[in-house]
């Protein structure tokens, strides 16, 4: 076949291809429009899920009838003008495109009154046919009428779906450019029937209302407000707590200068934030907004402007992740709840704060270790400023409190089955994974030793001798710069044995050889591998894990209650090391409802 230069009609449709997938990508494109014209309420008719009809009214500043024949032509613009514009893009339309692409494959119909003109004017496009202006009647604004989309590229409209799959698409569109774009009012209609009524937001309340009738109200009962900055580049909106992870990530948002985006960087920085809280194998849900400089973002990278490159993308990337896993960080369990004394107390008398390393040697076990800590290691002389056998563990949970200091977590009040701390609070009952929240204390403890690059560690007399595989000892090697960080000083023995001549002082009641056992087993993917990202992360989770409190370990009540204060001053205390829940709350109410009072 011979080269030839393709008609112009054909040109404008193979281009529409890549603006106009579906129904929804023309809402979208003529939504867009709408907000850079400074609309403030925009009224969208969609019939048969929008292959019929789709009619959108804004209140914006209207198109001239001067103009009205250059807006449907494409590359025609009033967005940018030079190469300067289109590297520092502030608006959401800028190419030129959407019109003369929706033109070349529908039926296309503008009708806009430019603000202080007296009249409006009308123009159609029939399959890229453009025809003469007219006048019209129409308030200051624009309406666009697209009808019988892809009537004339039949190989498109097969592809579309049925007409709730399209609507629903649509729906999807509206309810996502409404988040982004609060101080604008929404009304939609499907077939003459109002499925969606948005008032524009003005304050935070209104805000807060139009997220709620969108996301419903559990999102944000279920998450953290957080407005941070790190540098010109601001993040706000709303972190799901990790509680409220889902098995889908479907309930993610990002929106950059108000643009709503799906980013790999973003949702990348988003995932890592959330790496010490969240359950393996879980999502997190966010709504959250990136204001930057629009010089430091590319968002000509797609023709459907839903992807966009950063100039820096790695310190994007790291701003935003440290700024989530701040966040994160910052929440403490039962930071909510009121500090109101327990009635049970005597009165004017506050609730007890004890010394955990006390309370264990008190306690009824007559200072033994806790179990699981069978291994006894041999100690090196003038080891006198580290952690002893018996107050090892529980010295790290040693608490120091002003006196009525509030206890949003309650007062420990029993134990069940050897495994949950019971706790009355002002709200009601505390239930406390004890091992769960040991676990998330210690982690948090030893990352602290460990970024301190000092961290406080145990000669041993005798080294302890581990049989590995050659591969497992292999494995560990690797990571011994890590583990020195942590304490550790380890050293091949024989092709299968392992020599460790150091312990940290937080674990020298540990089974040490069970610990560096397991780790060696995630480390070569054999042992379901811990969710943490980086070799540190995982060995000091492991290492917590191993050395937390174990199931069936009877505590007193003022352990309890130690550790209890100790959850209260841990940053992530909510979450273990794994993402699982620390504590939950039942409320009087809800323990009301179980007995039937009230009724």
């Amino acid at each position: 076949m011979s080269i030839r230069v393709l008609p112009a009609t054909l040109v404008d449709q193979i281009a529409a291809g890549e603006v106009i997938e579906r129904p929804a990508s023309v809402v979208k494109e003529l939504l867009e429009n709408a907000f850079d014209a400074a609309a403030r309420r925009v009224e969208i008719d969609i019939e048969r899920g929008g292959l019929a009809l789709i009619r959108l009214r804004d209140d914006g500043q209207g198109i001239s009838a001067e103009e009205l024949p250059l807006a449907v032509q494409r590359h025609a613009t009033s967005k940018i003008a030079t190469l300067d514009d289109l590297a520092a893009i502030a608006s959401f339309g800028f190419r030129g495109e959407a019109l003369p692409s929706i033109g070349s494959v529908a039926r296309l119909r503008l009708i806009s009154r430019a603000r202080g003109a007296e009249h409006a004017f009308e123009l159609a496009v029939i399959g890229g046919e453009i025809a003469a202006v007219k006048p019209a009647a129409h308030p200051v604004g624009t309406s666009v009428e697209v009808r019988d989309l892809f009537f004339n590229v039949p190989a498109r409209r097969k592809f579309t779906r049925s007409e709730s799959t399209e609507f629903g698409h649509i729906l999807r569109q509206i309810e996502r450019l409404a988040l982004a774009m609060p101080e604008v009012g929404f009304q939609l209609r499907h077939n003459g029937r109002l499925v969606l009524e948005l008032p524009l937001a003005t304050d935070q309340a209104a805000v807060e209302a139009r997220v709620d009738r969108l996301l419903g109200a559990e999102f944000r009962s279920n998450a953290l407000a957080i407005d941070q900055r790190s540098g010109a580049l601001r993040v706000h909106g709303w972190l799901g707590l990790p509680t409220a992870a889902r098995a889908q990530a479907d309930a993610q948002y990002w929106f950059v200068n108000a643009r709503a985006v799906r980013d790999r960087v973003l949702a990348n920085a988003a995932r890592l934030g959330y790496r010490d809280v969240l359950y393996h194998g879980r999502y997190p849900t966010y709504l959250l907004y990136l204001s930057i400089d629009p010089r430091e973002v590319d968002v000509n990278a797609h023709p459907s402007k839903l992807e966009l490159r950063f100039r820096d993308s790695r310190a994007v990337h790291d701003a935003v992740f440290h700024l989530i896993e701040r966040a994160l960080a910052a929440a403490r369990p039962g930071a909510a709840a009121p500090a109101v004394r327990p009635d049970w107390l005597p009165e004017g008398l506050a609730p007890p704060v004890p010394d955990m390393a006390v309370a264990f040697r008190a306690a009824g076990n007559g200072g033994a270790p806790a179990a699981g800590f069978g291994l006894h290691l041999p100690m090196s002389a003038g080891s006198g400023s580290v952690l002893r056998a018996g107050s090892a563990l529980f010295d790290s949970l040693a608490v120091h409190e002003p006196e009525g200091a509030p206890n949003p977590l309650g007062i420990a009040i029993a134990q069940l089955h050897g495994l949950y701390i019971l706790a009355q609070s002002a709200e009601g009952l505390i239930i406390v994974d004890a091992h769960a929240a040991h676990e998330r204390v210690l982690y948090e403890q030893l990352k602290r030793a460990y970024e301190s690059d000092a961290p406080a560690a145990q000669l041993l007399l005798e080294p302890v001798l581990l049989q590995l595989g050659e591969h497992e000892i292999e494995a560990l090697l690797e990571e011994r710069a890590q583990l020195e960080r942590v304490g550790f000083e380890i050293e091949r023995h024989a092709p299968e044995r392992l020599a460790v001549r150091r312990v940290p002082a937080l674990l020298t009641q540990t089974d040490v050889p069970a610990l560096l056992q397991q780790l060696a087993r995630e480390l070569t993917g054999e042992g379901g591998g811990h969710h943490l990202d980086g070799a540190a992360h995982r060995v000091l989770g492991t290492m917590a894990c191993r050395a937390a409190i174990r199931g069936q370990r009877l505590l007193s009540p003022a352990e309890m209650d130690a550790l209890l204060r100790q959850m209260e001053q841990t940053e992530r205390a909510s979450q273990c090391n794994h993402g699982r829940p620390t504590w939950m709350r039942l409320t009087l109410g809800e323990i009301d409802q179980l007995f039937l009072r009230g009724r």
